[in-house]
């Protein structure tokens, strides 16, 4: 039977589309179901190619070599493979960069899946992974010892301290019940969700194999989440998204299946969409559900009547804090997958709240050049050149990386515009299954480069495509600094081999888990092990590393939302603390700030989160950890 096969080949800087057939594959936003389903071949349209080639720039050494093993890292990601392909298998899972115990030095959370329901008598049963880093470059797995070492379905992970208490607490969204785990003394953490109201509406349910596996009632599919202080009350509420409605019955009862090949997993198209939650911080210790009167909620009509059904607009998989129209109220954008992407604008609500309002559509945040729903996964959120913010956000194989960058309108309106093509980023990173991604400065030169963690979603892909493969690659690209074209793909010869090794990546995030004053990254599988790898670059270029602490009054102690701008020997550099960031991960929350040759910062200005005033800080060396406190 012939399969049919969206392809778009690039030349030069503009793609030129050549639509060959219908693609349909996976959870990315197309089924392979419909890849085997006889019919007639679209027309073939050619759209000329007006964009002159450009050169390519040539990209300095970023090697990366895999510590893993000698840095005691051993944590592999258990999905919980029935056999029967269930969604949430192929999604997870995720990390997240934390200084649990106070010592300076960054620790990491992996986040682990698990199996299910009539399987659990399988040992040892999956946990979360945190490994202390021991400052050596090493790390001890301290699992048990901190109390986290409880089995969950766990997906994605938020890291803040809600509490402001001065430690990092940890929130954990699961495929059932979610988890919130505060930070006690640095040393244990306890499981709060109870109290704090924030596990959410349902659990798996503990019952035999078969019994799960006709189970029809839905279970809370969470992806993503973030700590973020919408109301600017000194308190971190907590945003959690969740994928599709989603259980074993509703997932089994799709057909799936492919003429000489096992069962596939299902596309989201397939399911009903699902409701993000906004968590409100009430007082440091219970968090009340403000979704509906936030306006995070979004409802899709699906007819013309005003009777007719109106059902879950989002199928949420990434999210990101930022603040596009730079009022001082964090915003947030989501990445949704085969559905438009949403941006909530945080504005004025009634007797003196904050609310959220959906404008994706009418900012041109919804959707790429296009024009039409992409396969949204991660997302990230920086300030690639000067006064020049954009958002990207990952997704699935024939489609390119979305590149949306903002400008303002005559009434000051933040606007987007798909702009992935003319920053280099369209041909390259198009063939690829895109997951993860960061903004980071790989190489210290002050500029944001990219990381994306790739991977594909059906086991059996290179028997349907013979150009896919279920392991893949990560990709890096280079900011050249250029306007010409920013983005230039970093290659084995300049970052070695490491770095580039297939696998099936999801989460990913940065950190400088040496202490040397570059960033290392690490990489999630799903279903196999996690990597570290440790950046070699040369000491060329200089960074600077700040440790913003809110005064957990009226702003809270992790200074997420708060916006930095750095000025080092003539060149201006703005970044701002976001919380989670990419797909299901969070990376270190201490801004890093490549220098380039400059051995110091002239100044430093700092915007606290609800306060428009700048604090300024002089000559601030390069090279090590400045802490930087609100009074």
């Amino acid at each position: 039977m012939q399969a049919n096969l969206h392809r778009r080949i690039g030349i030069g800087r503009r793609p030129v589309i050549i639509v060959i057939a219908l693609v349909a594959l996976g959870a990315g936003g197309y089924a392979i179901s419909r890849a085997f389903r006889k019919e007639a071949p679209p027309p073939v349209v050619v759209v000329p190619n007006t964009a002159q080639p450009r050169q390519s720039v040539p990209v300095p050494p970023i090697p990366f070599t895999d510590v893993t093993k000698s840095a005691g890292i051993a944590f592999t990601h258990q999905s919980g493979n029935s056999g029967v392909k269930l969604l949430p298998e192929t999604m997870g899972g995720g990390v997240a960069v934390l200084d649990y115990d106070g010592d300076g030095k960054p620790d990491i959370l992996f986040i682990n899946s698990g199996w299910w329901p009539g399987e659990l008598s399988k040992a040892p049963a999956p946990t979360l992974a945190l490994y202390r880093n021991k400052g050596d470059g090493t790390f001890e797995d301290v699992t048990s010892d901190t109390g986290l070492g409880a089995p969950m379905y766990g997906m994605g992970v938020a890291v803040g301290d809600f509490d402001n208490d001065g430690r990092p607490d940890v929130f954990v969204s699961c495929v059932g019940r979610h988890h919130l785990f505060r930070n006690v003394d640095g040393k244990r953490f306890m499981d709060v969700t109870a109290e704090a109201g924030v596990g959410g509406a349902g659990e798996i349910p503990m019952v035999s194999r078969d019994e799960f596996l006709k189970w029809k009632p839905p279970i809370p599919f969470g992806s993503s989440a973030t700590f973020v202080d919408y109301d600017n009350d000194g308190r971190l509420d907590l945003f959690v998204c969740h994928y599709v409605t989603w259980s074993p019955a509703i997932d089994l009862s799709i057909s799936s299946t492919q003429e000489g090949l096992s069962r596939s997993f299902n596309r989201p198209q397939q399911f009903e969409g699902a409701q993000a939650t906004l968590y409100r911080n009430v007082d440091g210790k219970r968090f009340e559900d403000v979704s509906s009167t936030a306006g995070v909620q979004v409802f899709q009509q699906e007819g013309t009547s005003a009777t007719d059904r109106k059902r879950a607009a989002g199928k949420c998989l990434g999210v990101i804090v930022c603040d596009p129209d730079e009022d001082g109220w964090p915003d947030l954008l989501v990445a949704n997958d085969s559905v438009r992407n949403f941006f909530f604008s945080n504005q004025p609500g009634p007797n003196g709240t904050r609310v959220f309002k959906e404008i994706g559509e009418s900012r041109g945040a919804a959707y790429a050049d296009e024009g039409r729903p992409r396969a949204g996964m991660g997302i990230d959120w920086g300030e690639f050149a000067s006064r020049r913010p954009a958002v990207v956000v990952t997704n699935f194989a024939t489609e390119p990386l979305t590149f949306l960058e903002v400008t303002k309108s005559k009434d000051n309106k933040p606007l987007f515009a798909d702009s992935a093509v003319t920053v280099g980023l369209s041909y390259p990173s198009r063939a690829a299954l895109k997951f993860g991604t960061v903004f980071m400065d790989a190489d210290n030169d002050g500029r944001l480069d990219l990381l994306v963690c790739n991977g594909h979603i059906e086991p059996e892909i290179a028997k349907i495509q013979a150009t896919q493969q279920h392991a893949q690659p990560a990709q890096l690209y280079w900011n050249t600094g250029n306007k010409a074209c920013f983005y230039e793909p970093v290659t084995a010869a300049q970052a070695g081999e490491d770095l580039f090794k297939p696998m099936v990546g999801r989460g990913c995030a940065y950190l400088d888990y040496d202490g040397d004053g570059d960033l290392d990254v690490i990489l999630v599988a799903n279903g196999g092990p996690a990597r570290l790898l440790r950046n070699d670059s040369p000491k060329d270029n200089h960074s600077l590393r700040l440790d913003l602490r809110g005064n957990g009054k009226t702003g809270n102690r992790s200074a997420i939302g708060a916006t930095v701008e750095v000025e080092a020997n003539g060149q201006v550099i703005r970044r701002m603390v976001t919380g989670a960031r990419g797909y299901l991960s969070q990376s270190e929350l201490i801004v890093h700030v490549g220098l380039g040759k400059a051995d110091h910062a002239d100044k430093v200005m700092v915007r606290w989160p609800g306060q428009s005033a700048a604090k300024t800080w002089e000559n601030l060396s390069a090279g090590r950890v400045h802490v930087l406190t609100q009074e």
